[in-house]
C-alpha cells in the first residue's frame, strides 16, 4: 500500500496533524504507539531494559517508566544507542505488521505512518513520500514546554538528538507549515489528502 511518513521534531504538531488524516479514513499506525507496544510487560524488551538500567527505569505496576528512562538516555548518547539497538528493530516489525493491515480496516487507499524518527531511522525506506510538520524551534520549544511535564533544558536536548528543522525540511516531499492555527494546519492537510489519493491511485 501506498504510504506516507509523517515526521517533525518535538512540539511541531504531528499528533494534529495525523488527527486530520484519521478524520479522512486513512489508517495512521504511530510509531510511538509501536515503541509503547514492544516494551510491555512480558515482553523480551522490557527484561533487557530493566536488566541493563536496573529497577529505577520499572514502576510498581511493573511498566516501563518512560520519564526515567528518557532522562537516563538523554543524558548519555551511549545509552541512547544501546536502546535503539534493541528497540529499532522490534518497532520496525510492529510497524510492518500494522501497516500490512490497513486495506482491510481503512477506507483510504493510503496509510500514514506517524514517527519523531523517521528520516532518523530505516523507517524511512517503509514510505514512498515524506511529509515534514515544520514549526519554528522557538515555537516548537514553547509548545513542547507547555504540552509536557519536562523542562526546557530537557525539550531542548531531546530536539538536539533529532535531525535538525533545515536538514530535515530537505528531506520533505511535502512541508505543513504548523506556525499558524489549527484550521490552517486541517486546511493543509485536506489538500494533501487529496493528493495522496492521486499519487496512491497512480502508483498501482
Amino acid at each position: 500500500m501506498f504510504t506516507v511518513g509523517l515526521t517533525g521534531g518535538i512540539g511541531s504538531g504531528k499528533s494534529a496533524a495525523a488527527a486530520r488524516f484519521r478524520h479522512h479514513g486513512v489508517n495512521v499506525v504511530d510509531a510511538d504507539q509501536a515503541a509503547r507496544i514492544v516494551v510491555e510487560p512480558g515482553r523480551p524488551a522490557l527484561a533487557a531494559i530493566e536488566e541493563h538500567f536496573g529497577g529505577a527505569v520499572i514502576q510498581a505496576d511493573g511498566s516501563l517508566d518512560r520519564t526515567a528512562l528518557r532522562k537516563l538516555v538523554f543524558d548519555n548518547p551511549a545509552e541512547r544507542r544501546w536502546l535503539e539497538r534493541l528497540t529499532h528493530p522490534l518497532i520496525r516489525e510492529e510497524i510492518i505488521s500494522s501497516l500490512a493491515a490497513s486495506p482491510s480496516t481503512h477506507p483510504a487507499p493510503y496509510a500514514i505512518l506517524e514517527s519523531p524518527l523517521l528520516i532518523e531511522t530505516s523507517q524511512s525506506e517503509l514510505v514512498q513520500r515524506i511529509c515534514v510538520v515544520d514549526i519554528p524551534e522557538e515555537l516548537q520549544l514553547q509548545r513542547a514546554s507547555a504540552r509536557d511535564a519536562n523542562s526546557a533544558e530537557q525539550i531542548r536536548k531531546i530536539m538536539a538528538a533529532q535531525l535538525p528543522r533545515a536538514e530535515r525540511c530537505a528531506k520533505a516531499d511535502d512541508i505543513l507549515d504548523n506556525s499558524g492555527s489549527l484550521d490552517s494546519l486541517n486546511a493543509q492537510v485536506d489538500a494533501l489528502h487529496q493528493k495522496y489519493i492521486q499519487l496512491a491511485a497512480c502508483s498501482q
